[in-house]
């Protein structure tokens, strides 16, 4: 596939500031180490597109946000937390070879960002652009929602710099997703002199797995994993406690509702036993109608570029569910997402540069034609 009307970029200083953001570690919930990671970030975008790169504070770290001026109408949207713990650039340190970046955190989504600064610093005039840069994408985006919610209203077109889809692919439709924490809360025992005195929380949750795990319609595009248990305290001892985590993945609103309904209705089986359930789906499905306009122009840039409804979650899942025009996957090429293997194509970086480029033109003209004409 190649891009009509590409704007050249220069492949070699983007891959400077990709090792640039990528050698400043940034855990998720690691505060120092996102307020590093936060002013890395700031410096990048300063110094490619001038202005001031504004250090938003918050109870998960510091976000970045950063304007064009003018009327906003299209936020460039992306996270600087990584899921990779302090010390995992000295075992994988940012690394070009054989057509590959690799190093932790350069396909999500530091790569992404990249292209993205890159994109725009082929534009004259960046009037109308905003860019939001969040601290706490991988850990559900709690300090950052209403801010990420406030600028995509503002702007009204929103895209976002995750990872592409195998392939290249745009990804144009995500399921909602959540986690859901369930509790039993039996009664400890002897577990050789008088077991049935006590109410086994283990023998409890082993129910609740089964009743949760049937709780998936993998043909309506739901899925309900139980991924963590952990009960007891020791080998002669009837468990008293048990946990249960559950990642779930729904395609629409009616089974995010369904979903969040059986959780709360959860019973115990046993005579005794206590459920408690905590949790939501917290991620609202994106549905693929949210980035049809948008998709649509990727489409006239890049005839044959693929879109893909995907079950990963990210920040437009939040932007889409407000109604405002949103297209995801527009960051880096490669693959390897929270893996030791992570990586990025470095022959796309400048191709998908130019689709930033041209995206933003294409937005900026509609909504001035849509103004002239008083839409």
């Amino acid at each position: 596939m190649t891009m009509r009307g590409a704007v050249p970029v220069d492949v070699d200083a983007m891959i400077e500031d990709l090792r640039t953001l990528v050698e400043v570690e940034s855990p998720s919930r690691d505060r120092e180490a996102l307020a590093a990671s936060a002013k890395a970030v700031a410096a990048v975008i300063e110094n490619r597109l001038g202005g001031h790169a504004v250090l938003v504070e918050s109870a998960a770290g510091p976000h970045v946000h950063w304007s064009g001026g003018g009327e906003p109408r299209v936020l460039i949207l992306g996270h600087h937390d990584t899921v990779f713990p302090l010390g995992t650039l000295g075992r994988r340190p940012f690394t070009v070879e054989n057509g590959h970046a690799t190093g932790p955190g350069v396909f999500d989504m530091l790569g992404g960002l990249v292209q993205a600064v890159h994109g725009l610093a082929a534009l004259e005039d960046r009037s109308g652009v905003e860019i939001l840069v969040t601290c706490d994408e991988e850990v559900g985006s709690h300090a950052s929602r209403a801010l990420i919610e406030e600028r995509a209203l503002a702007c009204g077109a929103v895209l976002v710099f995750e990872g592409a889809a195998d392939g290249g692919g745009l990804k144009t439709g995500r399921k909602g997703c959540g986690t859901f924490r369930v509790t039993v809360t039996g009664r400890a025992s002897h577990a050789g002199l008088e077991p049935e005195a006590g109410v086994n929380a283990l023998i409890e949750a082993a129910h609740q797995v089964l009743d949760i795990a049937a709780l998936g319609r993998p043909g309506a595009g739901t899925t309900v994993t139980p991924t963590v248990a952990a009960a007891g305290t020791l080998d002669n001892v009837v468990p008293a406690r048990a946990t249960i985590v559950v990642d779930v993945r729904v395609e629409t609103a009616d089974e995010q509702a369904r979903i969040e309904t059986a959780f709360a209705g959860l019973a115990p089986h046993l005579d005794g036993a206590v459920i408690t359930v905590e949790g939501a789906v917290g991620r609202p499905p994106m549905a693929e109608s949210a980035s049809a306009e948008l998709f649509a122009l990727a489409q006239q840039l890049v005839p044959g570029i693929e879109g893909v409804a995907v079950g990963g979650g990210s920040d437009g899942n939040f932007t889409a569910a407000l109604g405002v025009p949103t297209l995801d996957g527009l960051g880096a090429v490669g693959g390897g997402a929270h893996a030791d293997h992570e990586y990025v194509v470095v022959d796309t970086m400048a191709e998908r540069a130019g689709l930033v480029t041209g995206l933003v033109t294409a937005l900026r003209n509609e909504r001035s034609a849509q103004r002239r004409d008083g839409v």
